[in-house]
């Protein structure tokens, strides 16, 4: 099992990236401190439109202050079961009470509308942080669609026993979030033992669904502190059984440069490009240093 960094690209004027998402030949990606839902070419990465997900006066100088962002952090496309409507789901962290809110952004022919749907999260945040251990505070940091289900990402920087996988129906989470039912859904919480590098626990950081398989990233930062940056030491991508996440042992491998070293960036999110051969696929990942700059990282990875 390997994952090597065929070629990284720099995303100017986009703070930050935290999701990514492949529609058709689109790339969808948000950024925890934007206001934007940022749109680009799928096979060449060449920046289009972008949509406004919320009005903001803190974006002048291009990242929103870390009191008063909503920290998006999971972006996953899904298709609702009830009306079988495509759309976009955005979300935040839940780490604070600024980070319940999230978005609907319906997709017409593979493309976003200009519509975008306000969504709170915060009566499914409250099941939610009933189901961590003790000490632990609530920060999603990525989420993933099937047809059936939708599972969220727990990521608790500092111990391994919060790094927890939700698993939610899909219909009723969307019954809840557009108000056609005022029932939280059930959820499921699981374990997952995540790598560690120099002692420290990897957390979750990104989750894509595709066909039998879930794909996760995961990153090590050397923080106690769910709202508050550390030293990132590393990341990594893993497979889980997409019929039973959580439920079987993940596989994960260290990402490596071209040269082998290990890659010490700080991985938010991934997507699959492609199938390239049996057991081999192509990956998105953005990643981003912290310091509101972001990168497109393409991965060569065999299962």
């Amino acid at each position: 099992m390997r994952a090597t960094i065929l070629r990284q690209l720099d995303l100017p004027n986009l703070p930050s990236a935290s999701g990514v998402e492949i529609v058709g030949g689109t790339v969808y990606v948000i950024g925890d401190d934007s206001p934007l839902l940022y749109q680009f070419e799928a096979a060449e990465l060449q920046p289009g439109q972008h949509i406004t997900l919320f009005d903001t006066a803190h974006f002048s100088t291009g990242r929103i202050a870390k009191t008063l962002k909503p920290d998006l952090e999971c972006l996953t496309a899904l298709t609702d079961p009830r009306t079988h409507e495509t759309g976009l789901l955005a979300f935040g962290s839940g780490a604070t009470s600024a980070r319940e809110g999230g978005f609907w952004v319906p997709l017409a022919d593979q493309q976003a509308a200009s519509t975008v749907y306000p969504v709170s999260m915060a009566g499914l945040y409250a099941r939610l942080r009933e189901l961590l251990p003790a000490g632990v505070t609530l920060n999603l940091e990525a989420a993933a669609a099937s047809a059936t289900e939708l599972l969220l990402f727990q990521r608790t920087v500092g111990s391994a026993a919060g790094n927890l996988l939700f698993r939610l129906p899909l219909a009723a989470v969307l019954d809840y979030l557009h108000h056609r039912t005022a029932q939280v859904p059930p959820v499921q919480a699981t374990h997952v033992a995540l790598p560690t590098i120099e002692g420290l626990p990897a957390g979750f950081s990104g989750g894509t669904f595709l066909e039998e398989l879930l794909f996760v990233t995961a990153s090590v930062e050397d923080t106690q502190d769910a709202v508050l940056d550390g030293t990132v030491l590393g990341s990594f991508v893993g497979v889980l059984d997409a019929r039973h996440p959580g439920t079987k042992p993940a596989t994960f491998v260290q990402l490596a440069l071209p040269d082998g070293q290990p890659y010490r960036g700080k991985v938010e999110s991934v997507a699959v490009r492609r199938r390239s051969g049996p057991g081999r696929y192509e990956l998105l990942l953005v990643t981003d240093d912290d310091q509101g700059g972001s990168t497109a990282v393409i991965v060569d990875f065999q299962a």
